[in-house]
């Protein structure tokens, strides 16, 4: 039976390594009632909150900017919550994936593997999850690219694979073209200002 007060570690609790894995496994995970809606990092339940009006409206654009591309060259674009295993004791709900028609493989009743392009819009609650354990995770899981999206100050983080981990990628002229999905490309500025306050 699901226990919230001893299954759930809070974000300041996490483990600073792999080495220090939790005693859930994805057998755990799928016993989980919807509610509360948690993920599995690294052998330990985290609880995921719900977002605020702002980062859903950032999340709704870049979802619409991930689905035109997704129909213009047959991969897809999904939201959360969608489960994505990424190992026996990591199963997490990204804000946004994009799957290339290469790696549609990795599509089945839920993503199993990792997609080319994880989309996190970071939150008070959810910040040093997105940038510590999920970006290293992302990066040992083999997802080609990472965005983190700070929709409070109205920032992108670009970071590309690189044999086990990430490095920063930097638009050019305001525009940012991703060197890991060919042919995706961003306006930042026209991005932020298609965004209601």
């Amino acid at each position: 039976m699901y226990n919230a007060t001893v299954a759930v570690r809070y974000e300041e609790e996490l483990p600073t390594s792999k080495s220090a894995l939790g005693p859930y496994r994805e057998g755990d995970y799928w016993r989980l009632p919807d509610d509360p809606r948690c993920e599995l990092l690294y052998g330990w339940l985290v609880l995921t909150p719900a977002p605020s009006l702002r980062h859903q409206r950032v999340l709704a654009a870049l979802n619409d900017l991930l689905r035109r591309f997704a129909a213009e060259h047959g991969g897809e674009a999904l939201f959360s919550p969608l489960d994505v295993r990424l190992a026996d004791h990591s199963i997490v709900q990204p804000d946004l994936i994009y799957v290339s028609p290469a790696r549609r493989d990795v599509l089945r009743e839920r993503v199993h593997g990792a997609p080319d392009l994880v989309v996190e819009a970071l939150s008070p609650s959810t910040a040093r999850r997105d940038l510590g354990p999920k970006l290293r995770l992302y990066a040992e899981s083999g997802v080609a690219e990472y965005w983190i999206v700070d929709p409070a100050n109205g920032t992108f983080e670009f970071l590309v694979a690189d044999a086990g981990s990430f490095r920063v990628a930097l638009p050019v002229d305001g525009v940012y073209r991703s060197p890991a999905v060919e042919g995706l490309a961003i306006d930042l500025e026209a991005f932020w200002r298609g965004i209601p306050e």
